[in-house]
């Protein structure tokens, strides 16, 4: 079997959202969603929320390590307003990030969160080239 190299990255995060604050988790997903959209790297983003557990799950999908970089820095407000609403309570990443991607995640803001990792073995994907 033949397999591709990727060096796409998919993140998984599981949020609990703060009581009271469904309403503004919303608000504040679905702007950083359109922000993500229109100026994002994102080659994917989908959000679900499990209302009677107060969960959500957010899902991306990257090209590489340097569009994670870069969605970072262009979405840190965002990124900021949804998590007055939420804390992580779990993240994980499917791929090979970068070392400087797995250190920011051990402490984003002086806080660290739980996160795992799962290396590729195989696949592939259709995305278009870059």
């Amino acid at each position: 079997m033949e397999t591709t190299t990727s060096s796409t990255i998919l993140f998984r995060n599981t949020m609990r959202i703060t009581d009271g604050h469904l309403a503004g988790f919303r608000e504040a997903v679905t702007q950083a969603v359109t922000f993500a959209r229109d100026h994002g790297p994102q080659l994917m983003v989908e959000v679900f929320v499990d209302e009677e557990r107060m969960l959500a799950h957010s899902f991306q999908l990257y090209r590489d390590s340097d569009a994670v970089r870069t969605h970072w820095r262009l979405s840190d407000p965002y990124i900021r307003g949804v998590m007055d609403h939420c804390t992580v309570q779990h993240f994980e990443v499917f791929g090979d990030p970068d070392d400087d991607i797995l250190t920011a995640l051990r402490t984003p803001g002086g806080e660290s969160f739980p996160f795992t990792v799962s290396p590729r073995l195989t696949g592939f994907n259709r995305l278009p080239a870059a």
